[in-house]
């Protein structure tokens, strides 16, 4: 096991900056997710770990080594790829079976003919066909050594490519979107396995991927990219309830957080979509500020006026328990999403007005340019970091 360390990153890509200044720890044992839209620069700093890529500037360190200018089979990381990467003339057994052969077999003795003749050989091969059996039994794919990809479906052929990674026994494992080839069912299945893999395993799992269903269940840290930027590195509850950017609250979460401009009446009243809400926050009347309210943060009210939000409902999603209401509001160009539960809601209809209340304490506040402010507890009551120099 190993921790990692990334200290500021920097790589183009010709004239296109991909990494800016990217500075991250993982702690040894840690299942850490790159969570992000493609092309945020996530895979590439992935591969500057396991040395396919070379950083412009900065250092990478693993364990206690910097690895900078090491080989990729130097800096003792294993890696499972998009597509798996396994030889197609190859069978499971062998697919697995390759990286020990390449470890502990001479150049010589992994000749077809004359490498089974010298000394060594069949003692090495034996233990290598032992450990690639018990590795292929714990991933449920010990009835497969004989088969070759294509007779394998897309979750087999993940387990062999999982299976010839943990075989190496690796201080690292590198996962760059390994589900994404699945459907959903199976997608569902393996994250669970996954979870579990790292739990036997207890080495450090770093992830890639841009689906935030599979960065909020797997990991114990989530790491939020953007445009080569490190947004914020938390754990999955923290990312959702506590982001530090308007870009991370928008971009976790499903349906999407619902974002709306407000200007701040006096203390503790807000105006925003035509209505007024009681929110603490220390600043100048007349200061303009983003709320964002996620949409199980509002109940249903039985009439309108200060402290509800007022509208006609656009659409009504059906999802089991729960309804995805979409509500057009006065003076706002996009319509609000609440979660609400359809025991509660049963007759909600396209065309009726309805009035929503929200839960205070779970509205979220940015400046205008996207920075959080965070409430803090003074005397029994919440308030908000002061911004009276937005009201300048």
């Amino acid at each position: 096991m190993a921790a990692c360390s990334f200290q500021s990153i920097t790589k183009s890509f010709g004239p296109t900056p991909v990494l800016r200044g990217v500075s991250l720890s993982i702690a040894d044992g840690e299942f850490l997710t790159l969570l992000g839209p493609s092309g945020c620069g996530k895979s590439t700093l992935l591969r500057i770990l396991a040395g396919l890529e070379v950083q412009d500037a900065g250092s990478v360190s693993i364990g206690e080594r910097a690895v900078d200018g090491l080989r990729p089979k130097r800096r003792d990381v294993a890696m499972v790829f998009q597509s798996y990467a396994l030889y197609p003339h190859m069978t499971v057994a062998s697919n697995v079976a390759l990286p020990l052969r390449m470890r502990r077999l001479s150049a010589f003795q992994r000749f077809p003919l004359l490498g089974r003749l010298l000394p060594g050989t069949a003692r090495t091969a034996a233990e290598i066909d032992v450990e690639v059996t018990r590795t292929c039994k714990s991933l449920g794919i010990g009835h497969l050594l004989d088969r070759k990809p294509g007779q394998l479906s897309g979750g087999q052929r993940q387990r062999v490519a999982v299976g010839r990674a943990m075989v190496r026994h690796p201080a690292v494992f590198l996962m760059d979107e390994p589900l994404s080839n699945l459907d959903a069912k199976l997608r569902v299945q393996m994250r669970a396995e996954i979870k579990e893999l790292h739990q036997r395993l207890g080495v450090t799992f770093i992830y890639v991927t841009h689906d935030q269903a599979e960065a909020m269940t797997l990991s114990d840290r989530v790491a939020v990219m953007l445009e080569g930027e490190l947004l914020q590195v938390a754990p999955p509850q923290v990312i959702y309830a506590d982001p530090d950017d308007r870009r991370v609250a928008e971009f976790i979460g499903s349906p999407k957080i619902n974002m709306f401009d407000g200007v701040v009446r006096e203390h503790g009243l807000i105006d925003v979509a035509g209505s007024t809400l009681a929110i603490e926050v220390d600043a100048l009347a007349g200061a303009p500020l983003t709320l964002g309210i996620r949409p199980e943060a509002f109940h249903l009210a039985d009439h309108g006026g200060p402290g509800a939000l007022t509208g006609s409902v656009r659409m009504v999603e059906h999802i089991g328990s729960d309804l995805f209401v979409h509500l057009d509001l006065a003076g706002v160009d996009h319509p609000l999403v609440a979660r609400l539960l359809a025991e509660r809601a049963p007759h909600i209809a396209p065309g009726q007005d309805l009035h929503l209340r929200v839960f205070p304490d779970r509205v979220l506040l940015f400046t205008r340019d996207g920075r959080r402010l965070r409430r803090r507890v003074e005397s029994g009551r919440a308030s908000v970091t002061p911004i009276r120099e937005l009201a300048r």
